[in-house]
């Protein structure tokens, strides 16, 4: 992680690691490609790192699936902002699409990424 990254965020991010993640590059015509299972390195209600085994473009549109304990949240749209080789495979920094611009933003996902961040913050104290 660099010291850039870390100064960009509005708020801190929690690990996460138990939490089942899954991306797919947005394809043309809204068809994603196969999703791929990630393991969540932190997050916050506005992005998240994930441990990918392959590299993702920066810029590259995502869906993202979540499922952990009491949690369940499918097609959340973000976009790869920074990948980096890291560990066995590749850190990508994502940003959620819904806090980019206000014609994209979205009460329900908006709650639901800010349940999802309020479980983990939990443990993180």
């Amino acid at each position: 992680m660099t010291s850039d990254s870390a100064e960009r965020r509005i708020k801190d991010r929690y690990p996460a690691s138990c939490l089942k993640v899954q991306l797919r590059e947005r394809g043309f015509f809204g068809r994603g490609k196969q999703p791929t299972p990630v393991t969540c390195l932190d997050l916050n209600r506005y992005g998240m790192a994930v441990l990918c085994p392959r590299p993702v473009e920066p810029g590259a549109r995502l869906f993202m699936d979540f499922d952990g304990k009491y949690i369940s949240e499918s097609r959340v749209c973000a976009r790869v902002v920074e990948c980096q080789p890291y560990q066995a495979g590749y850190r990508v920094s994502v940003q959620f699409s819904y806090c980019l611009d206000k014609k994209g933003y979205s009460r329900t996902v908006d709650n639901a990424l800010s349940r999802i961040e309020g479980f983990y913050n939990r443990f993180a104290s």
